[in-house]
């Protein structure tokens, strides 16, 4: 029988049990170990190809510092940098053109653009070289007049059918940095008694350039690859040299490999300046800002014998 004095005190509290450990299975993806082979045997595939086919492969290592391919990718970074100046300063002034309330100045702007855009880039290199059918002379006055075919030389036909065409594809990309601010940053920079050059300058186009800055380093690189067109034209960079070594040489498709290998290292490095730059401008829009190559193989170096739950 139990007596009021052992309900008030009970029994002796047990602690309860510890609930087992549950051991964690990784599920199995196996789909991902037979396409992981699957690749790993075409790679391998490729590469046994290629090393059988009848390619001589000393010619690429002999030819790949002559100073007529070194020349040549100098030509090629000399381009690239012109152009790509040419068609932001353009593509600048045509954004503005566009965003403005002038109905003139917004139709040429759009008219400008879709003819840039629609043409092909090879095309307007030809146009350029042979508008000396329509203008025989250019007539610039007392500065200068001379035979249009005088005038217009390779490089020249190469700065204006890369760097116009360029101006087009900019000229959209400014115009949507520009737009991806709120307006009410401008609205608040007026109220303040901010100019509208200086609210651009020191308000807007910051912010835009969070959005203009991947497309453009996009344009970059596909504007290092575009130059290899101008061989049409008769300007000598990178391809054309390639091209002339490999006729005088008689390895035309090593000199392509060649060539293919200097447009990559070029590509990678500006790939790198892209990302740096990318990760200037997030500053002001992500808490933390991405690891850069150098900061992440740091961490991996360090996490190599550290306890896995502890510190080092």
């Amino acid at each position: 029988m139990t007596t009021d004095t052992d309900r008030a005190t009970g029994p002796k509290d047990t602690p309860p049990a510890a609930p087992e450990t549950i051991k964690a299975v990784p599920v199995r993806h196996y789909g991902r170990y037979v396409s992981a082979v699957v690749a790993i045997a075409l790679l391998v595939a490729i590469v046994y190809a290629f090393g059988q086919g009848k390619i001589n492969w000393h010619a690429v290592p002999d030819y790949f510092f002559d100073h007529r391919i070194l020349t040549g990718v100098g030509k090629t970074l000399l381009l690239t940098v012109l152009s790509m100046v040419i068609g932001i300063v353009g593509g600048i002034v045509l954004a503005v053109m566009r965003l403005s309330k002038n109905p003139v100045t917004s139709s040429i702007a759009w008219f400008y653009i879709w003819f840039f855009r629609g043409t092909p880039v090879l095309v307007q290199l030809f146009l350029w070289f042979n508008l000396g059918l329509v203008f025989e002379y250019i007539n610039l006055g007392p500065i200068y007049k001379d035979y249009w075919s005088d005038f217009m030389t390779p490089l020249l036909t190469a700065l204006l059918g890369l760097g116009l065409n360029e101006a087009a594809y900019m000229a959209e990309i400014c115009r949507a940095g520009l737009l991806a601010v709120d307006e009410g940053q401008t609205e608040a920079s007026h109220a303040l008694g901010m100019s509208h050059a200086k609210t651009l300058r020191r308000i807007v186009i910051p912010q835009a350039m969070r959005v203009i800055v991947p497309p453009t380093g996009n344009e970059v690189i596909n504007m290092l690859k575009t130059t290899s067109l101008v061989a049409a034209v008769q300007y000598p960079e990178l391809f054309r040299y390639a091209q002339d070594i490999g006729q005088n040489s008689g390895a035309p498709v090593e000199m392509y490999f060649l060539a293919a290998a200097w447009y990559l290292i070029m590509t990678s490095v500006l790939s790198v300046g892209q990302y740096y730059i990318e990760r200037y401008y997030a500053r002001g829009s992500s808490r933390a800002l991405p690891p850069t190559p150098f900061q992440k193989i740091k961490a991996n170096v360090l996490s190599i014998g550290r306890p896995k739950g502890g510190t080092a």
